[in-house]
């Protein structure tokens, strides 16, 4: 097999080492962690969807860096020959070039068959390895075979609404009483929030375009070149009725049927597929059984709430459904282990920590009229009695309140909040 032209290698080096971040480029959350983990001998794994800014966060990390030019980023068209053969090269050219490091960088490095063998190479031969990718079922698997116990994972999202502030009105997360003007800002932030997403770029431009051809590349470059499928047409089917169905319940031999798939293991392997490149997310009902959990409905919600508007089917807004979407992402990002319940009535979100169950959230856009009100609450309190839970919590777009239902010598508390101030807790606020 013909390997890489080093003159052409050369060429590529120096050209992406001439990239500039912007002047004003937010600096988040996960940069905190990757300079927790610099001081460890772990391969540090950056891993998520396609253009989220786990590039731009490399970047930023790497040019803070005494040691920074051992970097290539692997989606270069002109590296489309390189292969594993060829790391070996790239060594001795970032040495002939940069002198002695010991710290490399690699953007995407999925892309190359068999890099997991020579990053073990140089990890035991004391280099420090960072890593970014855009599939976490191939990252995990080729990682676990030959690093298990010497990396460590970090994952990405699209930006927060934390985040999403903090570009365009830093001054409204410093504030620790709000006051009406901040409010009315965040108000209007969030509304914007809620209509064009986190992904960067279409934060920037406000084209759907962008959003178009992010999913058209996660779906051709990432699933159907990479997991080797014939015919793309069940998996864009699948796609379109997850996007259009978010937070609904999704029976895999109902979509067989649908789809007019072979089996509903197909429909899971799809799934799968579409989980490993962060595209979709699928949630189980919450049993104490996990072989129960594997037979129930799933709940499908996607990376982005814009996203999941632009390649799925509406009638109407949907406001509340995307709403939803939006608090999941959310949940992901504070890394809570995510269920719903079901059982005499619905609660959309459970979050189990060990073995017990932690929280119960309801979403509802609008529970001003008295049978939104009750159901919400009936479904909040029907998770709270079978998981013995004293609080509760019900998010909405724009409704606070608190108080206490009793039943018998119980009682419970339920809490209402707006959505845009609780996904500003735990952000970068110095009063949250």
């Amino acid at each position: 097999m013909i390997g890489m032209d080093k003159a052409a290698l050369i060429s590529v080096i120096q050209d992406q080492h001439a990239f500039k971040l912007p002047v004003k480029t937010l600096e988040r959350t996960p940069l905190a962690s990757l300079e927790d983990f610099q001081a460890n001998r772990y391969v540090i794994v950056l891993s998520g969807v396609r253009r989220c800014g786990k590039s731009t966060l490399m970047h930023q990390f790497r040019l803070k860096q005494a040691e920074q030019d051992f970097y290539l980023q692997f989606e270069d068209e002109r590296l489309v020959a390189f292969t594993v053969a060829d790391f070996q090269l790239l060594l001795e050219t970032f040495i002939e070039l940069y002198g002695v490091q010991k710290t490399l960088y690699f953007d995407e490095i999925q892309n190359i068959e068999g890099w997991e063998r020579f990053v073990r190479r140089v990890h035991d031969q004391g280099y420090k390895v960072y890593l970014t990718g855009s599939n976490s079922n191939m990252l995990s698997q080729e990682l676990g075979t030959h690093l298990t116990g010497r990396y460590l994972s970090i994952t990405l999202y699209p930006f927060s609404f934390a985040e999403f502030v903090q570009i365009a009105n830093p001054e409204l997360l410093v504030p620790k009483n709000l006051g009406t003007d901040q409010i009315g800002l965040l108000k209007k932030a969030f509304r914007e929030y809620s209509e064009v997403g986190g992904f960067p770029e279409y934060i920037e431009t406000g084209l759907p375009d962008t959003l178009h051809m992010l999913y058209q590349n996660i779906l051709y470059r990432d699933i159907v070149t990479r997991y080797r499928l014939s015919n793309p047409r069940p998996l864009k089917e699948l796609v379109l009725f997850l996007a259009s169905n978010i937070s609904k319940e999704v029976s895999f031999n109902r979509v067989k049927t649908l789809l007019g798939l072979g089996s509903a293991t197909t429909v899971s392997d799809y799934c799968s597929y579409l989980e490993n490149v962060y595209l979709c997310f699928l949630i189980n009902r919450y049993d104490p059984s996990l072989s129960k959990q594997t037979l129930h409905p799933k709940k499908c919600y996607l990376i982005d709430h814009a996203l999941a508007k632009i390649i799925g089917f509406r009638p109407s807004e949907d406001r509340g459904r995307l709403l939803e979407n939006l608090v999941f992402l959310e949940l992901k990002r504070r890394k809570k282990e995510v269920y719903f319940h079901k059982a005499e009535r619905e609660c959309d979100f459970l979050v189990r920590e060990g073995s017990k169950i932690t929280e119960a959230i309801q979403v509802c856009l609008d529970c001003s009229t008295p049978e939104t009100h009750s159901r919400e609450v009936a479904g909040l309190l029907d998770a709270m009695r079978s998981y013995q839970l004293k609080s509760g919590l019900i998010l909405t777009e724009d409704s606070s309140a608190e108080w206490v239902e009793t039943e018998g010598q119980t009682e419970y508390i339920i809490r209402m909040q707006p959505v845009w101030k609780w996904l500003l807790q735990n952000s970068d606020r110095p009063d949250s």
